[in-house]
């Protein structure tokens, strides 16, 4: 039998999970596996990039598609557990599960709506058929979409650490970007401060000509921070008589935070869970290489005419 595509794979993985119990990923290829009479070589073959089994990758994306529509929950790294509403569909008997079936969840369609960047600007990728799409513009999508589910989980498991942790976090993230000097300076700066509205100070630069101070919670992402929590914040930083100011926060801002960091004559940068998560990916915090493609094109200068000697 050939190996199954990952959309063949949702139903099979959701009736597997019905025993109501928490599963590693690792039990679900196993048990697939079988049901799907695969053999050791069809288990064993590897993406192009040979990095990661076929089938594993296809079980993955398989889980994750179906805890986007909140059909599977994700209790810890590398685990998921049915929910109600997975096991609801079970009971429905279906024949298959694949993405056009999905659609019927309002969580699925959000997660696949276009939403715009705030880095950039720019309309996430939409759901669309690759068919359509010329060999470059369905591999930018095919990325944006493996970059967007990255985002999420990578910040699920920020809100699934520590406090220790997440300090952590936030210092090698600004130094990767340039602040506080090195590693050490910056563990000594963040956490050291503990007035009311800063938790830390980082130097902007290696010589330490200015410098900023730091905000950093970890909040539900369902929430918001609103405007008195960053008038709190600026108001730390006139007692400092400091210019410069970063919120960093797992939640969102509120548009009355936004708009009124925008008013104030003082710098004050908002970081909210989606951006802290980009940037996250952007420096390599917490995240490694997987693979990397090289897009080749023809050398019209090579081939041209010239000459002869």
């Amino acid at each position: 039998m050939t190996i199954p595509d990952f959309q063949s794979i949702m139903l099979p993985l959701l009736e597997f999970a019905d025993d109501n119990k928490t599963h590693h990923i690792h039990e679900a290829v196993t048990h697939l596996a079988k049901e799907f009479n695969l053999s050791e070589e069809e288990i064993s073959e590897l993406l192009p990039s040979g990095q990661q089994p076929i089938f594993y990758n296809r079980v993955g994306w398989a889980r994750t598609y179906l805890k986007k529509a909140k059909l599977l929950s994700d209790p810890a790294r590398g685990y998921f557990k049915i929910t109600d509403l997975g096991l609801d569909v079970v009971n429905e008997k279906l024949d298959r599960i694949d993405m056009k079936y999905l659609r019927k969840f309002p969580e699925f369609i959000k997660f696949k709506e276009p939403q715009k960047s705030e880095d950039d600007g720019k309309k996430k990728i939409e759901e669309t058929d690759l068919e359509e799409l010329t060999p470059e513009e369905a591999l930018e999508e095919t990325y944006q979409r493996i970059r967007k589910d990255l985002n999420e989980e990578l910040l699920q498991n920020v809100l699934n650490s520590t406090p220790g942790f997440f300090e952590k976090l936030v210092i090698e993230l600004l130094v990767k970007m340039g602040y506080g000097g090195s590693q050490r300076n910056a563990a000594r700066a963040v956490g050291r401060s503990g007035d009311a509205g800063i938790d830390g100070i980082i130097d902007e630069d290696r010589l330490g000509l200015d410098i900023i101070y730091v905000q950093a919670k970890k909040w539900d992402p369902n929430s918001s921070v609103g405007r008195p929590e960053i008038q709190k914040f600026v108001g730390a930083l006139h007692g400092k008589r400091a210019r410069k100011g970063v919120f960093i926060t797992t939640s969102k801002f509120s548009k009355e935070a936004r708009e009124y960091v925008d008013m104030i004559e003082t710098k004050v940068v908002l970081i909210d869970g989606e951006r802290l998560s980009n940037l996250m990916i952007d420096y390599g915090i917490g995240v490694s290489m997987s693979s990397i493609y090289e897009i080749k094109s023809i050398d019209t200068d090579y081939f041209g005419e010239s000459p002869l000697p």
